[in-house]
């Protein structure tokens, strides 16, 4: 929990909640605020499971899943792999794209590169970083001047990705153990679910199960658990999407979903029967070392 990036005090809150519910269960737990003497925390902690409540940068691009595949601590949620590839949304979205997993076209900018647009991208457009959670850095822009300064703000991150703005209902489905949970309909006061309409209350709006018809629940939630086995995702996950009129296109893959007991895995959680203690208990129970439990490795959607 906690960490460096911009994410800190999320992931603060996070890992204070499933601390809280994991003492409720009767766990003896301790808290390591991850830094570069992480390995020495765990040790002295005597660590024998790792319950990843780490958002952003180290907890979710495979840095400290890596860290505890060597250190042979089995810990929640996906794998190095999955973890690595699901952060970098540039390369979540050509694989992706491989599988025939409907996602808007982009292109990427990287420091010191020029502001070149491919013919296939036409405003309104979405700018956000590749590699960053939370929503930091986003923005919809309508015009030209209007991209170059939101590409100037999100460069602060690292690369940046452009794409398609997608008109429709903004939906989560998360995928807990590779079955999908009760979708959720988010319906932020601006464009989008930026950091401020997640984390500021009375920013959005949210509905559990979304209002949209069966049918359109039961496409959004096979697409989630498509998109989850297509990155090698394991535990819990969290797949973004837009119900447009042609269907749900997927926005991104969150592999380290927020656990404050207002996040919206917790609230698909409790739609499906299941407390947030429960939750918190099922996700620890799911612990493992890359390769030694849940599903198969990345490719293996279907």
């Amino acid at each position: 929990m906690g960490g460096e990036s911009a994410e800190r005090e999320i992931s603060l809150r996070s890992g204070r909640a499933v601390m809280e519910a994991l003492s409720r269960r009767g766990y003896r737990v301790a808290a390591v605020d991850a830094d570069r003497n992480t390995a020495a925390k765990l040790r002295r902690a005597g660590a024998k499971r790792a319950f990843v409540a780490l958002h952003g940068g180290l907890g979710e691009d495979g840095s400290v899943q890596g860290l505890l595949e060597v250190m042979a601590i089995p810990y929640t949620g996906s794998g190095v792999r999955a973890s690595a590839v699901a952060m970098d949304k540039a390369l979540a979205k050509r694989i992706l794209s491989s599988y025939s997993i409907e996602t808007p076209p982009f292109t990427v900018v990287e420091r010191g590169g020029s502001l070149s647009i491919p013919r296939g991208l036409k405003l309104p457009l979405v700018v956000k970083p590749v590699a960053q959670g939370s929503s930091k850095g986003i923005a919809v822009v309508r015009s030209r001047r209007g991209l170059e300064g939101a590409v100037k703000e999100a460069l602060r991150y690292g690369p940046v990705m452009i794409e398609s703005f997608v008109e429709g209902r903004e939906l989560t489905a998360a995928v807990l153990d590779g079955e999908a949970l009760p979708v959720v309909e988010i319906r932020p006061s601006g464009e989008l679910f930026d950091y401020e309409s997640k984390y500021v209350k009375g920013k959005s709006e949210y509905f559990v199960p979304a209002r949209i018809g069966a049918a359109a629940q039961r496409a959004v939630r096979r697409l989630a658990v498509r998109t989850y086995r297509a990155l090698g995702c394991r535990g819990a996950a969290r797949v973004d999407m837009i119900l447009a009129g042609d269907g749900p296109t997927v926005l991104e893959v969150n592999t380290v979903p927020g656990m404050t007991e207002t996040s919206l895995l917790p609230m698909a959680a409790e739609e499906a029967g299941m407390s947030y203690d429960e939750l918190v208990e099922r996700i620890l129970a799911g612990a493992a070392l890359e390769g030694r439990a849940g599903p198969k490795p990345p490719y293996a959607a279907s």
